[in-house]
């Protein structure tokens, strides 16, 4: 196959207008849940209330699940196009990214010494295992990326359970954490914040998302994503094209009957006297659920762009793409100081609704920043520092 990438260290607009829009959702999820607060404000009217539940139930069903997916998913293209480059040079990216991960694990201690819902010590641990997979067939990382995605972890409980009555799968391991974490989050200072953070906020963040599935959704969204830039599917062709509309229509199929088992799942447990298996059986459906909304959007977003050379609203967020480890980590920094009991405190009295708003108004102000800062840079902040480290005693650091 002919190579259409762009030139070395020219970036795809598609995929950094992809990653800006999957960051503004993470933004607006983590301000409706107070960054992990999930406080309902008492004595609000009861319209405030409906619209309320009306705001979370849209947004999380839009959102919620997806936006991780989406940013998995560009993680596994970014490390294929870094590789390319460096392969194109006549280098080997392999060690440098080991290297790069162990920074971007510096990244997500500084990050969750701010906020307990860090992904980046997940996404360093996980980034680890594209290196043995970047030099195998496309039919072998697909085969390996579909065995993750599968969830053997949790079909593996769900057997266990099935051949020993007396034991009941759980994923409630978080919780003891979460229980020692909450006081520093609602009413401690700043300092007594920071030393919860570096050990119960880590353990509550981490143990959650591996007791929910994300380990091997992760590493299964990394290589679909590794597998994405080596077929080529974000550069404009009659054959990419084709190949996001079967992405739209498997995923279109597959997205109604993992909804309709979704919504009924607990009653056909129940019926069949199974209730044991809910944990991991919803851990299984959801995540399948969510990938196939995640790709329904993707593909939809990239379709439109192909066809319109980006839409105006798709380029308009192309910078805060690009700038997505400092908003990432930033947007965390401003949103506990609004919600958490050292600051502002206000997930003592702000409903979805307002929490939506204030997420959008995060985005709003990040996005001012980023346009501002890449008009006189290249990269952000956060994202020079991560490159400099990461070519650290290379001649392309001293060029």
């Amino acid at each position: 196959m002919t190579d259409l990438l762009p030139p070395l260290n020219k970036r795809l607009d598609v995929v950094d207008a992809l990653r800006g829009f999957a960051l503004m959702a993470i933004v607006i999820l983590h301000s409706l849940e107070h960054y992990n607060l999930y406080c309902i404000p008492e004595g609000m009217p009861d319209w405030l209330n409906m619209l309320d539940l009306g705001v979370w139930e849209t947004t999380f069903f839009l959102m919620a699940g997806k936006a991780y997916a989406t940013f998995s998913l560009l993680f596994g293209f970014s490390f294929y196009i870094q590789f390319r480059n460096e392969q194109a040079r006549g280098g080997d990216f392999r060690r440098r990214f080991a290297w790069r991960m162990f920074l971007l694990f510096l990244f997500a201690q500084f990050h969750s010494l701010f906020y307990n819902g860090d992904i980046l010590l997940l996404y360093a641990v996980a980034g680890l295992l594209l290196i043995p997979v970047c030099r195998l067939k496309d039919k072998t990382v697909f085969i390996i990326a579909l065995a993750c995605l599968f969830q053997p972890f949790e079909w593996g409980r769900v057997l266990y359970s099935l051949f020993h009555s007396g034991y009941t799968p759980l994923s409630d391991g978080y919780i003891t954490y979460k229980q020692l974490a909450l006081p520093a989050m609602k009413d401690g200072n700043f300092l007594e914040l920071l030393r919860s953070n570096i050990w119960h906020g880590q353990l509550y963040s981490n143990f959650w998302q591996v007791e929910h599935g994300r380990l091997f959704q992760t590493v299964g969204l990394f290589m679909c994503g590794l597998l994405l830039g080596r077929r080529q599917y974000f550069i404009p062709s009659a054959q990419s094209v084709r190949r996001w509309r079967t992405v739209c229509t498997v995923c279109a199929a597959a997205f109604v009957p993992l909804w309709y088992i979704k919504e009924s799942m607990g009653d056909m447990l129940h019926t069949a006297g199974l209730d044991r298996l809910s944990v991991p059986m919803d851990t299984i459906v959801m995540s399948w659920f969510n990938i196939a909304f995640m790709g329904l959007l993707v593909a939809a977003f990239t379709l439109v762009w192909f066809r319109t050379n980006g839409l105006r609203i798709q380029r308009f967020i192309i910078p805060y793409g690009r700038m997505s480890l400092t908003n990432y980590i930033t947007q965390s920094i401003i949103g506990v100081f609004l919600y958490y009991g050292y600051g502002l405190g206000l997930y003592k009295t702000t409903g979805a609704t307002a929490t939506f708003l204030i997420g959008l108004g995060i985005v709003g102000l990040q996005l001012f920043w980023s346009r501002r800062w890449l008009a006189r840079h290249k990269q952000g902040p956060f994202e020079t520092i991560w490159s400099k480290g990461t070519w650290l005693g290379h001649p392309r650091n001293r060029a």
